[in-house]
């Protein structure tokens, strides 16, 4: 009789202690840790559903911008754009929210918005380029973007008066210098201006309650984050405050074509000044005309060219800062 495992196939064991692999096998027994949440995997379902609701929130918040102040009913604003954003921040603007681009590319004004904004426990939401396009209505936002409240305007009469006050009591080292907006409806031309006035160390622009310009986005992003040092205050009634303002000892000089003193032979550059410009049409009024003490033109070769308002602008005041260096 054959011995078992003696015929074709059979296979025997041995008894007793066999080779291992020596942990070979072991990587493979481990696995690959935790299987991700659904919501985390790019190609599932939730993950689609997750990116989804965070869209949808974006889109929410946008809607629920408008609030109440006062009685009337205002806009949150957005400010865009790289330095007008790490300006607002640097300056403590209140923020809401900051928007990023999904994918954004990352320079230093992106990292130091990054810090900013974690120190200050901002929200912070990435969007696609699509969503922050739509939000931003197709400004130039450079991927970021950050929702403010409305711009809490001081008032004109009571800024004119405190920095006045303080001229006199010798706590400030140049005159007081302002900027009034007469008929002015552009923002962007209030931004400009706004700019302006920060460059050459102003303290303040003032723009009547009703037909003008306000400090909205795009005020915002002209003036590059200037809006956030300069204060611009309204005037419920701009002559008024033009008249209390020459109570104090503040000469109001008016910007328009047709002055009766030409740049650069500006007297007056080293007293305290507050400057006026009307709009690129109309001019100034009449009101506020008669209010100034003096009218001044920006000489020009052409007399079918004419300079807009913020231009003109930032022209005086270069004369002004000049003829107030060289009197030092």
């Amino acid at each position: 009789m054959a011995k078992a495992g003696s015929r074709p196939g059979a296979t025997t064991k041995k008894k007793g202690a066999t080779k291992g692999t020596g942990g070979h096998g072991r990587r493979a027994l481990e696995g690959k840790g935790p299987t991700p949440k659904a919501e985390d995997r790019v190609y599932h379902k939730a993950y689609k559903m997750k990116r989804a609701a965070e869209r949808r929130v974006a889109t929410s918040t946008n809607r629920k911008f408008q609030t109440r102040l006062g009685g009337k009913r205002v806009s949150d604003e957005l400010v865009t754009g790289r330095n007008a954003v790490l300006e607002a921040l640097r300056t403590n603007i209140p923020a809401k929210h900051l928007y990023v681009m999904s994918r954004i590319e990352v320079d230093d004004r992106v990292r130091d918005i990054m810090t900013m904004a974690n120190k200050k426990n901002l929200p912070m939401l990435e969007i696609p380029r699509s969503e922050l396009d739509r939000l931003t209505d197709g400004a130039v936002h450079q991927g970021i973007a950050m929702q403010i409240p409305p711009y809490q305007y001081p008032d004109a009469t009571d800024l004119v008066l405190d920095v006045m006050q303080r001229w006199h009591a010798g706590k400030l080292k140049s005159p007081p210098l302002f900027v009034a907006l007469d008929g002015i409806t552009d923002p962007r031309n209030l931004g400009a201006i706004i700019r302006s006035v920060s460059a050459f160390s102003g303290d303040g622009v003032i723009i009547p309650e009703r037909r003008s310009a306000a400090v909205t986005a795009g005020a915002w992003k002209t003036s590059a984050g200037a809006a956030a040092r300069i204060p611009v205050a309204k005037a419920t009634n701009l002559t008024r405050v033009l008249q209390q303002a020459k109570e104090q000892g503040m000469f109001v000089i008016g910007l328009d074509g047709g002055g009766d003193i030409d740049l650069p032979n500006l007297q007056l550059a080293s007293e305290p000044l507050c400057l006026v410009v009307g709009s690129e049409g109309k001019g100034l009024s009449r009101l506020v005309t008669e209010t100034c003490d003096q009218i001044v033109s920006i000489p020009i070769d052409s007399a079918m060219e004419s300079l807009n308002a913020a231009m003109a602008v930032g022209i005086t005041l270069y004369d002004v800062s000049r003829h107030r260096t060289e009197s030092h």
